[in-house]
């Protein structure tokens, strides 16, 4: 199994160190990956994480009495405390983890087998309208199932600033009010790529509201702490698959603080055990290479290739505006945690990604998912990890200027 090298060490030669321990990066030189956002690739300790479970413990959890079976059944559980801790959770004993296929899931099982049992006629949620369509859909979703059984609530749209894209909180009093049972965020959105200051929507809807976080841009990408008041959140939401663990493998974390208690409806049937498996070992070397590390690191290529963009007059990029410079001290500054998305005033999005491949560029160039209005409105998402570096981004730029 690979080693990440300490977290002491230089960080050219602590990034180096980890993205040797890609295989598939390390496979094809020639190409650069920058789509972490839509799934990310997978090292070596998670790859062998799953075929070590694969070879040597692979039963169904919680139906058997033999060795595998307790092995399994153990993993499933160790699993959801590893969860827990990687969230920094204050009351473990308290709260819950189950596992989903991913955040898409994860929102609709919130959606469909939590969320009604917290709501009577009259009352209002408030959930985002341009965020990604799975944190949108579900919610109308249980608008929709509450109706026919006779209950009618209000779905209300959180405010977005215009400027950024963040949401808007010299407006939130304006659609929060003495009805507000429920509020449906992002943390990081997956176009802007900007923290969308959650600590605001709570200040703004009191202590009593549940809040649900999609997480699905933040976990395995950033810090992210349950424990510190900035994310005083209810739900946490995530996809394994964009943090280093395998496709189909994702969690709710659920607080357990604020309404009913959550557990899923029905029988859950079998989980996804090696998924599970691959998820605890992508913890592990997180933790182990640094989640605030890597967060610096993305970060800093973000804002080298969001200054660069800026320089290059057939570019539009989307989001805050004023982060364009990387070393901006704009308060209103709204810094890019890993993503930028952007558009060329004369090329289609899906022919600049036709022709960035054509240079060994894989990028994410359609809709991205987005919800509202501005769905329709194709674009073009690099979206970045650990295992990128500097010179990839530079050459990006080169290619880009080169369309300009």
């Amino acid at each position: 199994m690979s080693v990440v090298r300490p977290q002491e060490a230089e960080p050219a030669l602590w990034q180096r160190e980890l993205r040797e321990q890609f295989p598939i990066i390390t496979a094809h030189p020639e190409l650069t990956y920058l789509d972490s956002g839509a799934t990310s690739q997978k090292p070596q300790a998670v790859l062998d994480a799953v075929h070590t479970y694969l070879t040597t413990a692979n039963a169904n959890a919680g139906r058997g009495t033999y060795p595998w079976a307790n092995r399994t059944t153990d993993l499933v559980e160790r699993t959801r405390r590893r969860v827990k801790e990687f969230l920094a959770d204050p009351e473990p004993r308290r709260s819950a983890v189950h596992f989903t296929s991913g955040t898409t899931e994860g929102l609709r099982t919130i959606a469909r087998d939590w969320l009604p049992a917290h709501l009577t006629d009259g009352d209002e949620i408030l959930v985002p309208f341009a965020d990604h369509r799975a944190n949108l859909d579900p919610w109308l979703e249980v608008q929709r199932l509450l109706a026919e059984r006779g209950i009618d609530i209000r779905v209300r749209a959180l405010p977005y600033q215009a400027e950024s894209g963040d949401y808007d909180h010299r407006a939130l009093d304006r659609v929060i009010g003495p009805r507000t049972r429920f509020v449906a965020a992002t943390h990081i959105h997956h176009v802007y790529g900007g923290d969308m200051n959650v600590h605001r929507l709570r200040a703004a809807v009191g202590p009593d509201v549940p809040i649900c976080l999609d997480a699905a841009q933040s976990v395995g990408h950033l810090p992210l702490s349950v424990a510190e008041f900035a994310l005083d959140v209810d739900f946490v939401v995530f996809s394994g698959h964009k943090a280093l663990a395998l496709p189909g493998t994702g969690a709710v974390w659920a607080r357990n603080a604020r309404g009913p208690a959550f557990e899923p409806d029905g029988w859950q049937g079998t989980p996804n055990t090696v998924g599970i498996a691959s998820l605890e070992a992508a913890l592990d070397w997180l933790d182990a290479a640094g989640i605030d590390r890597i967060a610096h690191w993305t970060g800093a290529l973000t804002a080298r290739l969001t200054e660069g963009l800026g320089h290059l007059a057939s570019y539009e990029i989307l989001g805050c505006q004023s982060s364009l410079a990387a070393h901006s001290t704009l308060p209103a500054a709204q810094r890019r945690h890993g993503i930028v998305t952007f558009r060329h005033h004369g090329i289609p999005s899906d022919d600049l990604g036709f022709i960035l491949f054509s240079h060994g560029f894989m990028v994410r160039a359609d809709s991205l998912c987005q919800a509202g209005a501005s769905e329709k409105d194709g674009s073009v998402r690099v979206s970045l990890h650990v295992y990128n570096t500097e010179e990839e981004i530079d050459r990006l730029l080169s290619v880009l200027a080169s369309l300009d």
